[in-house]
């Protein structure tokens, strides 16, 4: 049983300036926050301009054309199934990015700045009631994946428009993604194994 008198003792003042500091993150995460309400206004511009071109717009189609990086030897007129899958692969882009950053947001200030007490509310995320340092980092590696293997199918549906000199690179860079994610998972799970034992 806690000892109340223990747990009640207050903390000497440098290592209560020590654990304070760490609200200095604060300011950080409402900057991911501001970074994430620019990523769903470019996701809205985007899909307005699909929206437009479908409907014949060519000043839109011209916008998703040079924001996708499409290049081809016919100047497009209307939308055809590479436009279409370039721009819905660069919206599933944003939002997997805005998924990492809710991810950093939300589990980095739960495991490092202050608890968030969600435990009785119906719209906590699942993966938070187990969340910690070590998941955490497994969790935004494997995102990573994901985000690199989007702009990996993009720039491979869209190769033609690319040196095989950077085709390779990104794929060297995808694969060092993969090994990086596989050595924290295993890394995280020989740490935590002897743990589990006792």
């Amino acid at each position: 049983m806690t000892d109340p008198l223990k747990a009640a003792r207050p903390i000497r003042p440098l290592p209560n300036l020590i654990f304070a500091s760490r609200w200095l993150q604060l300011p950080l995460y409402i900057g991911l926050i501001a970074a994430q309400a620019i990523y769903v206004y470019h996701f809205w511009v985007e899909l307005v301009h699909l929206i437009e071109a479908a409907f014949g717009s060519e000043i839109a189609l011209q916008k998703l054309v040079s924001s996708i990086g499409y290049k081809s030897d016919v100047v497009p007129t209307s939308l055809n199934e590479t436009i279409i899958m370039l721009v819905v692969l660069a919206l599933i882009d944003v939002v997997m990015i805005s998924n990492l950053l809710i991810m950093v947001i939300v589990g980095g200030y739960e495991t490092f700045v202050s608890r968030m007490n969600l435990e009785d509310h119906p719209d906590q995320p699942e993966w938070l009631s187990h969340v910690n340092a070590s998941v955490l980092k497994v969790k935004l590696a494997t995102a990573i994946i994901g985000i690199s293997s989007i702009h990996l199918l993009k720039t491979f549906i869209n190769a033609g428009n690319y040196e095989v000199k950077v085709l390779m690179w990104q794929t060297l860079i995808h694969i060092a993604f993969l090994f990086s994610a596989l050595a924290i998972a295993l890394a995280d799970r020989l740490m935590s194994a002897p743990s589990q034992d006792h």
